[in-house]
């Protein structure tokens, strides 16, 4: 019996000592730092919108679905019969641009035509809305599929192939081998975080966006249009929603399907919730939390527990010992949301 006792510990041991392993701890750290890119790229907008707004956008996850099957749908236009890698990312860059300019372009619209008339109105109306317009996105990019005999709808990763050749392969980096579209992840979500960074503090429209955040009855005062405010920053973070699909449908962890709606717009909640809600910059500290998090325990659900299902739990877990320890999120703030 005691012999029995210890196998679990000797197990346990030697799988700290290969977690422990340099190697090992960069590999962990890389898809960490890529997980916690996506996450960032998937709510940097949904944070916008929260944060000027007070709008919790149920219909992100959907933006997000749609730039992932519309900027793999450019992709492989533009790409064709080509193989050099130079085209692939030039058609990439493109079908981002493409998917950011429609996707922006449907959220205005979304804000002027559905939000703008309920902002008075109880929260429960705009989850309400934003949910039903999910579930119409949702069945609308179903019969699409469908009608062009695209089955199964969740194995749609015609994108996937246009991935440049150097991504889909390992890169050594000091040693390690690394997917060399995790460091791309890595690269494209630093980028946003300096756009996003950029545009709230050094342009105008970010200057009225966080004064519109604290109080948007004085910026109207001061002769700004909240309502143009309002517009363009639910234009913005929709687009940005609909590039970080493009990003998504070359991973093949989560590729283009109807089902990512609800699988990005749950991390991004969580993220967004233990950031604290309103702040970008506790919406950044959270999704490096949350992504390294989730790398760690991926690892170590594969090698000792061996099974794969749990750490998509471990991220929730984070949520609950957040709202417990710290409810407002890492940097959250009293009251947000202008109007």
């Amino acid at each position: 019996m005691s012999t029995l006792a210890t196998l679990p510990t000797l197990l346990f041991l030697d799988t700290l000592f290969e977690f422990l392993r340099p190697s090992t701890l960069a590999g962990v750290a890389v898809e960490g730092l890529s997980l916690a890119a996506l996450y960032v790229m998937i709510t940097a907008g949904l944070s916008l919108i929260f944060g000027l707004m007070g709008v919790l956008n149920f219909a992100h996850g959907a933006v997000t679905m749609l730039g992932a099957y519309l900027g793999g749908l450019v992709t492989v236009l533009l790409v064709g019969g080509a193989t050099g890698d130079p085209v692939r990312f030039l058609a990439f860059f493109v079908a981002t641009l493409v998917a950011f300019g429609a996707l922006a372009a449907l959220g205005g619209g979304m804000e002027i035509a559905l939000v703008r008339p309920i902002y008075d109105r109880p929260p429960l109306y705009q989850i309400l809305l934003t949910f039903g317009v999910t579930l119409i996105l949702e069945e609308v990019a179903r019969i699409v599929l469908l009608f062009y005999g695209i089955q199964p709808i969740s194995d749609w990763q015609d994108a996937l192939a246009t991935r440049p050749a150097v991504l889909g392969e390992g890169i050594g980096v000091a040693g390690v081998a690394v997917d060399g579209l995790e460091l791309f992840q890595i690269l494209f979500g630093i980028l946003t975080v300096v756009g996003v960074w950029a545009f709230l503090t050094r342009t105008r429209y970010g200057l009225y966006v966080r004064a519109g955040s604290e109080d948007d009855e004085m910026l109207a005062a001061l002769g700004v249009d909240v309502r143009q405010v309002f517009t363009v920053v639910f234009a913005l973070g929709t687009g940005i929603a609909g590039a970080a699909g493009v990003l998504l449908a070359w991973d093949p962890s989560w590729a283009a399907s109807v089902p990512l709606a609800a699988e990005t717009l749950l991390p991004a909640f969580v993220v967004v919730i233990v950031g604290g809600l309103g702040t970008f910059r506790g919406t950044v500290a959270a999704a490096l939390l949350v992504g390294v998090t989730d790398a760690i325990m991926k690892w170590w659900f594969q090698n000792y527990v061996e099974f794969t299902g749990l750490p998509e739990i471990t991220v929730f877990l984070v949520l609950v010992i957040m709202l417990i320890v710290r409810p407002q999120g890492l940097y959250g703030v009293s009251e947000v949301g202008g109007h």
